[in-house]
């Protein structure tokens, strides 16, 4: 009898921790979704892709900024998830031929509109643009959730900050993208 109510524990106890083990989250590939999302941004901007290249593939005409992406419930604010994504998308735009200038996000690049919390291309994000003669700017947000990542890109033509394209995706949060959300700058 002892021994029967110890096997029924320890075969319940297995169930519990076996049970446990299959709801773990899985990070999803990082660098496929980045390079999903630069392609789409792409894609979708139909003006860009009256850009020539030249024989040696490189775009004569004005180059693509690209920015850290932001929480969207701070703006002011990135992590080391935002950071990569930016540095994976800009990484493929410059793959497929377009000459990319990295801008390391810094707190006053982007503005918050009163009362709306878009994001908008600021003064000195401008500024920035027009020294460097930028075609576009890539800008993103992500929003954290208990079991997901909400990302969504942006290419601002800018001159005027019209959108050129855009680009919404999810990943699952799984150990390593938890810890790149921690750090958050």
């Amino acid at each position: 009898m002892v021994k029967t109510t110890r096997n029924v524990l320890i075969l319940s106890w297995l169930c519990v921790v076996l049970a446990g083990c299959s709801f773990l989250i899985r990070d999803a590939n990082l660098v496929r979704a980045s390079y999903q999302a630069a392609d789409y941004l792409l894609k979708g901007a139909r003006d860009i892709m009256t850009l020539q290249p030249r024989r040696n593939g490189v775009y004569p005409k004005q180059p693509i900024l690209v920015t850290s992406f932001v929480n969207i419930d701070n703006l002011q604010q990135s992590s080391t998830f935002g950071r990569v994504i930016g540095e994976q998308i800009g990484s493929r735009i410059a793959q497929k031929g377009y000459k990319v200038i990295e801008m390391k996000m810094r707190t006053s690049s982007i503005f918050v509109q009163r009362q709306t919390g878009e994001l908008v291309l600021s003064r000195e994000l401008r500024e920035i643009s027009l020294q460097h003669d930028a075609y576009a700017v890539v800008v993103g947000t992500y929003g954290e959730s208990k079991e997901s990542v909400y990302v969504t890109a942006k290419m601002i033509r800018a001159k005027d900050s019209v959108i050129l394209s855009s680009y919404d995706y999810w990943l699952p949060v799984g150990p390593d993208t938890k810890q790149m959300l921690r750090k958050r700058r």
